[in-house]
């Protein structure tokens, strides 16, 4: 019987990665099976404890990959301020609001992360870090460690209220939720 090699397993683990991370923000993680997840991947059930020794385990490679996609989308944005209104107007917008299992694991997954295991934190905690500072680098006007505090206010900001917006059941409220959390975002950009 073939094996197969290296290569095809990590891109097996990779497929289960992604399609865990679709389904994680669209139904939470308490809200995904395993079963659910792997059939997503187009994988059965068995093949899951090949590339993940549980559920936690694919939980924290879901969270850090995923925060690790979204930095090197802010590493390709614009310098300086341009960059940062690029990501306040696409993370607070309606597209993103509307479809969380597209968009950002803070938003989508932020109450069920402080539930899940040490490691989960720690891959939170280092993507987390590493979008900050993606953002602290555009703030060119103020030293590294004042920017540092701005750029997670600002992270805090539109996290905040993108899970607002999602929360109210009206659309023309959660839009004006929106404007109001992009026109703060921009003031708080435009202090530095």
């Amino acid at each position: 019987m073939a094996r197969y090699g290296e290569e095809h397993k990590d891109a097996t683990r990779q497929r289960i990665v992604a399609a865990a991370g679709r389904r994680l923000k669209a139904h939470g993680i308490d809200g995904s099976g395993i079963a659910a997840m792997m059939a997503d991947a187009g994988l059965t059930n068995g093949a899951f404890y090949g590339h993940f020794e549980s559920k936690d385990d694919l939980v924290e490679a879901v969270i850090a990959d995923q925060l690790r996609a979204q930095a090197e989308t802010l590493a390709a944005l614009s310098p300086g301020r341009a960059g940062l209104e690029e990501f306040v107007r696409e993370y607070l917008s309606p597209h993103h609001r509307d479809h969380p299992d597209a968009g950002c694991p803070s938003a989508a997954l932020l109450d069920e992360i402080g539930r899940c295991a040490t490691a989960t934190k720690r891959a939170y905690s280092t993507g987390t870090r590493t979008i900050v500072d993606e953002l602290a680098n555009r703030m060119t006007t103020v030293d590294f460690a004042e920017a540092g505090r701005r750029a997670l206010a600002l992270f805090a900001l539109v996290v905040g209220t993108l899970q607002l917006a999602r929360a109210v059941p009206d659309e023309v409220a959660a839009d004006e939720i929106l404007a109001h959390g992009t026109a703060s975002a921009l003031a708080l950009i435009d202090t530095v």
